[in-house]
């Protein structure tokens, strides 16, 4: 029986650790280090090595027209090498998946849509995602256009004075609880202001398995969910081996997206928070939300 009222209360007390950062405490040096949070920079700001990229209608591993690149210390998505678009969207994966953790990106949105796109696809200028839970992109068929995944759905402000919130949620080929019931609506809006121009953003996001799922947007909650699981549709095709409906997503692969907007990350940074629980350890840490013990270091 899994330890459902435990991890409900370590929930709330990793949100405030998350928002407020590590708390310095009397005593040893020791307990100090176990508040310290331990980022992982999963871009390193040099090059694309802890990546694999998978373009719709391309083989795993083929970067189309150089869509993702690492410039001026930056990973971007750039469209000034395609003449056409025949919704070739793209997706770079992180080589690790992970299951408990904080994430966290800093974006902007830089330039025009890629002109080929076409006014169907309107609705994708200023836009990038930060997929969750995805299966290992091997398993994505060659034709596929998005991975079955959580998104949190970065959106950009038109500057046309109407609002366009971010850290939005999307699913494709997923569903989630909210307020209690299984929620179908593929595409929801968080409470976040709107970003206008090329401003930089922080999105937080927090992740317990398959129980619960928070965005945050200058530390403040502007979404939360409970209960990923593969369902419905907005991704195709799918490998019907892998998309089995009603499979709790407990972790997988987290990815950023090229879906013609230009981008730019400077940061994407995760806290693994699975590891050892036992205080007589090395690798000990207070925030952690998941035990390990194949972890522990002493």
């Amino acid at each position: 029986m899994r330890q459902t009222l435990v991890r409900s209360v370590a929930a709330l007390t990793l949100s405030a650790m998350a928002i407020a950062g590590p708390v310095a405490q009397s005593g040893t040096g020791r307990q100090n280090d176990a508040n310290q949070k331990e980022w992982l920079q999963l871009f390193n700001g040099r090059d694309l090595n802890d990546w694999v990229i998978k373009f719709a209608h391309h083989d795993l591993g083929e970067n189309v027209n150089e869509t993702f690149r690492v410039e001026d210390g930056l990973l971007k998505v750039r469209y000034d090498k395609w003449t056409k678009f025949d919704r070739e969207f793209g997706h770079i994966f992180y080589k690790q998946p992970f299951s408990y953790y904080l994430l966290a990106a800093e974006y902007r949105f830089v330039g025009e849509q890629v002109s080929a796109a076409g006014p169907e696809l309107a609705w994708a200028k200023r836009n990038n995602v930060l997929m969750l839970h995805s299966p290992d992109p091997k398993t994505m068929l060659k034709d596929q256009d998005f991975p079955i995944s959580i998104e949190v759905q970065l959106l950009g402000g038109l500057s046309d004075g109407k609002p366009r919130s971010t850290a939005n949620l999307c699913t494709p080929g997923t569903h989630v609880v909210m307020n209690g019931s299984l929620h179908t609506q593929h595409c929801t809006n968080s409470t976040s202001r709107t970003y206008d121009g090329d401003q930089w953003v922080r999105v937080e996001v927090i992740v317990h398995g398959d129980e619960r799922i928070r965005h945050m947007i200058d530390g403040q909650t502007v979404l939360e969910y409970t209960k990923p699981q593969i369902g419905g549709g907005a991704a195709s095709p799918t490998d019907p081996a892998v998309k089995v409906d009603g499979t709790p997503l407990t972790g997988g692969y987290i990815a950023l997206q090229a879906e013609t907007a230009p981008t730019d990350f400077r940061k994407v940074e995760l806290v693994n928070l699975e590891g050892c629980t036992d205080p007589k350890a090395r690798t000990y840490k207070t925030y952690f939300v998941k035990s390990n013990a194949s972890m522990c270091r002493y």
